[in-house]
């Protein structure tokens, strides 16, 4: 047992310094992809699957309850939590289409979708991220591979290069953590 966690907390500090390396400038150009929506009046929407839905769940709490410090609460939406429009779609549609719906209804121009898929193909991610570049929305992509299709529709993406799904979500609830500091940070001084 000791050497697996050994091994987990190694494949961890791998992945914190390639994160170093090559994910700064994505998580603050993420940042100021969000800052400059909310700024105009916009809305994040997130959507994931599984833990990721977990993750888009996490960062809405972040930006309209608070993160560090009290405020002003921001607009942001988990498209995974409203168990009645998800079902109907996936029964009435097909389950690829439980977040392009949401996305069609209430995505405008100038929000910001962001999207969490580790393994960057993720059918019902992909088409409501290709809905929301169609509506004049920007892409935030999270993934766990690099050079995916997610990524080629994104606007700004961070790719962790993982060797499974739950080490690029540790990675992930570190840089969107630290997103959800830079944007309370940014507008409120």
């Amino acid at each position: 047992m000791k050497k697996i966690v050994l091994e987990a907390i190694e494949t961890h500090t791998k992945l914190l310094d390639e994160f170093r390396q090559s994910g700064v400038e994505a998580v603050v150009a993420a940042a100021e992809m969000v800052i400059s929506s909310l700024k105009a009046g916009g809305t994040v929407y997130l959507c994931g699957n599984g833990g990721s839905a977990a993750d888009a769940q996490h960062i809405a709490g972040e930006f309209i309850g608070r993160f560090k410090k009290d405020r002003a609460a921001l607009p942001a939406v988990a498209l995974t939590t409203d168990t009645s429009v998800i079902t109907c779609i996936g029964n009435d549609c097909t389950f690829e289409d439980i977040f392009t719906r949401q996305v069609q209804a209430l995505v405008k121009t100038g929000d910001v979708l962001w999207a969490f898929s580790t393994s960057g193909t993720s059918p019902n991610i992909l088409s409501a991220a290709k809905l929301a570049k169609e509506k004049g929305a920007k892409v935030l992509a999270f993934t766990g591979k690099p050079a995916t299709k997610l990524q080629d529709i994104s606007d700004v993406c961070l790719n962790i290069d993982a060797p499974n799904t739950a080490a690029a979500q540790e990675i992930h609830q570190l840089a969107y953590h630290t997103i959800c500091q830079l944007v309370e940070q940014k507008m409120f001084p």
